[in-house]
C-alpha cells in the first residue's frame, strides 16, 4: 500500500540552521542600518555582502569542517558578521571573554584550539608572547580601529598573520553559496565566567541557536510594546559579545531586522550618547552596567526616553529597579546562565492585566519571572525529589529546554553532574509559585549557614538596597565561631550619602525582620563600606573574591 503522507520528491527538509536566521531580513530590511558606535554606518545590505566576504577569507584558509575560529574583539559590527559567517561555513565560532584574566585567557584558547584567531590590536599585549609553536593558532586575523599595524608585534610569528580584517574583506569576492548541513552541527563555543577553578566550555548546535532565538523574539514579542519587542526597535547591546552570545539578541534582532547599533568598548558617556543619538529602544546588561548608566544620566539631568532594558546576571534589587523607573528606564529581569544558551524566565507583563501598585510592581520586575516558551522549570531537594510549586519550599531549580548545553567541552564528568537525573542542574536555589513565578533566593555556594538554619544572601541584599544612602551591596557568609557563619554586609555609598553610618543601615534592615520580612537572625551585624565591589569578568559581584579578602572580619 503506497504512503499517503510521504514527502514530495523535491520537498525542502528546511533545517534549523543559522543561515535561516537571515532570510527575512534579506527580504525586508536591506536598507535597514547597522551601526558601530562613532566608527561605521551600514546596511544590511551591506552586511549580507560582508558575511559572504568573510566566508571567502575563511575558505581560503584550508580549514576543516569542524574547525574553531576565535574572536576576541569589542561589540562591533565585525563581530556581528563573525556569528553569521563562522557557523554559517561549518566552522565553530568561539567567543573569547576578553576581560577574564590573561592566563584564563589563554587558557581558553589553548582548551578550545582555534586555528585561526581574529584579535583586535588593542589585546595583542595579552597574545603577543603566547608560545604559538605548541598551540593550534595557523592564521591571526587583525582587527584594528586605531591604525596601528601588526608588523612586528609577533616576532618570528607574524608569517601567521593573513592580513587586515577590512583589507581581506576589500579583496574577497561577495558571492558565497552557504550549503545545507546537519542542524544538530555545533556552531558556538565559549567559556563560564565562573569564580572557581579553570573555566568550563559549553557549546551549542545551530538547531539550539535558532529555537533559542525564535523563543527570545516570541517571548519578549508577546509583551505589551511598552516592554516588549516591536519592529521599530533599536537594538545594542550592553552584554558583551563574547559572553552568552550577548544573550541570543544579536541573532534575534538580525532576524527580525532592526535597526543595530554596537558601541565597541563600554564607556558611561559614549554609550549615553549612543542611545540618545540613535534613539536606541531596547537593551539588555547586568546592575553594574545599569548603575553606570543612571550615574551617567543623573550628570547629565537626562532621562532615558522609556529605555527597555531586561536585567540579568545577578539580581535586580527593588532599590535599583526604582531608580531606574524614576530616570524613565523600562527594566525587568531576565533569567538564564552560560549553560542556557541563556534565556530561561522573564519577568511577566499582560495588557489588561489589573492594575498593581508601585510596591507589587517593583516586586514584579524583580522577580526571577516566568519561564518563556518551551522551558520546564522545577525544583528539587537534595534527593533529587521533586518539590511543589507552593511558593515556600526551596530547592535546586533544574531545567530542561531545547537549547541547554549537552555537556562541557573536554569535561564529561562535569557533563554528567550537570545533568545528573536528565535534568540540567543550575545550583540556584528557588521557589515556584502555583502560577510559574520563580524566584531564586541564592546560589548553592552563597547561601549563609547559620546556627544549623539557612539566610539568603539575596533576600538581605533586597532590603538593604532600599536604603536611599546604598549605591551597590552584597551579603557574604564570614566564619563566627558560635553560629558557623554570619552574614557580613558589603556597601557603596552613593556619593552623597558619604557620612552615612553602619547604624543608619543596620536599622532598617530590623524593621523587615520586625515585619517578618526576613528571619532575625538573618539581620547583619556587620557592615563594611568600600568604594567598589570586586566583579567577575562579566560584571557580577564576585563573592569568592569577598570572602577570601574579609575572610578574618571580626564584628564590628
Amino acid at each position: 500500500m503506497s504512503n499517503l503522507y510521504a514527502a514530495a520528491p523535491e520537498a525542502y527538509n528546511f533545517p534549523l540552521i543559522i543561515k535561516q536566521l537571515l532570510n527575512r531580513a534579506r527580504q525586508v530590511s536591506v536598507s535597514q542600518e547597522i551601526v558601530y558606535a562613532n566608527k561605521k554606518r551600514m546596511t544590511y545590505a551591506d552586511l549580507f555582502l560582508r558575511i559572504n566576504k568573510l566566508a571567502n577569507v575563511l575558505a581560503d584558509l584550508n580549514l576543516q569542517k569542524g574547525d574553531v575560529v576565535a574572536v576576541m574583539d569589542w561589540d562591533s559590527h565585525r563581530y556581528l558578521e563573525s556569528y553569521f559567517a563562522i557557523p554559517m561555513s561549518e566552522f565553530i565560532i568561539q567567543t573569547v571573554n576578553i576581560r577574564l584574566s590573561p592566563e584564563k585567557i589563554l587558557y581558553t584558547i589553548n582548551h578550545a584550539k582555534p586555528k585561526v584567531l581574529l584579535l583586535n590590536s588593542e589585546f595583542a599585549p595579552l597574545v603577543k608572547n603566547y608560545q604559538f609553536e605548541n598551540s593550534s593558532i595557523e592564521h591571526i586575523i587583525w582587527l584594528d580601529d586605531n591604525g596601528v599595524s601588526s608588523e612586528g608585534i609577533f616576532g618570528d610569528n607574524q608569517k601567521r598573520v593573513v592580513g587586515e580584517y577590512e583589507a581581506l574583506l576589500e579583496a574577497a569576492s561577495d558571492e558565497f553559496e552557504f550549503a545545507d548541513f546537519d542542524e544538530n552541527t555545533i556552531a558556538s563555543t565559549f567559556y563560564t565566567s565562573g569564580t572557581t577553578g579553570n573555566p568550563k566550555g559549553v557549546f551549542f548546535s545551530h538547531r539550539q541557536l535558532v529555537l533559542h532565538t525564535l523563543t527570545e523574539a516570541a517571548s519578549i514579542g508577546v509583551l505589551p510594546q511598552k516592554q516588549g519587542l516591536s519592529y521599530g526597535d533599536v537594538y545594542m547591546p550592553l552584554t558583551p559579545m563574547f559572553h552568552v552570545h550577548a544573550w541570543g539578541f544579536p541573532f534575534t534582532a538580525t532576524m527580525v531586522g532592526l535597526k543595530q547599533v554596537y558601541p565597541g568598548r563600554y564607556a558611561p558617556d559614549v554609550l549615553f550618547d549612543l542611545i540618545q543619538n540613535e534613539k536606541v529602544t531596547l537593551t539588555h546588561c547586568v546592575p553594574t552596567i545599569l548603575q553606570m548608566l543612571l550615574q551617567e544620566g543623573q550628570s547629565r539631568a537626562e532621562d532615558f526616553g522609556g529605555l527597555k532594558m531586561i536585567i540579568g546576571g545577578s539580581r535586580l534589587t527593588e532599590g535599583l529597579a526604582k531608580a531606574a523607573l524614576a530616570q524613565n528606564i523600562e527594566v525587568y529581569t531576565g533569567y538564564g546562565m552560560s549553560e542556557t544558551a541563556p534565556l530561561i524566565s522573564l519577568s511577566s507583563f499582560a495588557i489588561n492585566e489589573p492594575q498593581m501598585d508601585t510596591e507589587q510592581d517593583i516586586n514584579r520586575r524583580c522577580m526571577t519571572g516566568q519561564p518563556v516558551i518551551m522551558v520546564e522549570a522545577d525544583i528539587w531537594n537534595s534527593d533529587n525529589q521533586l518539590l511543589p510549586r507552593d511558593g515556600k519550599q526551596t530547592g535546586e531549580l533544574v531545567l530542561r529546554a531545547p537549547w541547554l548545553t549537552q555537556s562541557y567541552f573536554k569535561n564529561e564528568d562535569a557533563g554528567q553532574e550537570l545533568w545528573e537525573g536528565g535534568y540540567m542542574h543550575t545550583q540556584d536555589i528557588a521557589n515556584i509559585r502555583q502560577d510559574g513565578y520563580i524566584r531564586i533566593t541564592d546560589r548553592l555556594k552563597d547561601v549563609i549557614k547559620s546556627g544549623g538554619e539557612w539566610i539568603s544572601s539575596l533576600e538581605i541584599e533586597t532590603i538593604l538596597s532600599l536604603h536611599p544612602a546604598v549605591a551597590d551591596v552584597a551579603v557574604i557568609g564570614v566564619y563566627d565561631e558560635k553560629w558557623g557563619e554570619r552574614p557580613l554586609a558589603i556597601i557603596v555609598l552613593k556619593p552623597e550619602h558619604q557620612q552615612t553610618e553602619q547604624k543608619d543601615i543596620k536599622a532598617i534592615a530590623e524593621q523587615a525582620a520586625q515585619k517578618g520580612m526576613i528571619p532575625k537572625y538573618g539581620v547583619p551585624e556587620q557592615y563594611i563600606f568600600v568604594d567598589e565591589m570586586p566583579k567577575t569578568s562579566v560584571g557580577k559581584h564576585d563573592k569568592k573574591a569577598m570572602r577570601e579578602q574579609f575572610a578574618n572580619q571580626t564584628q564590628v
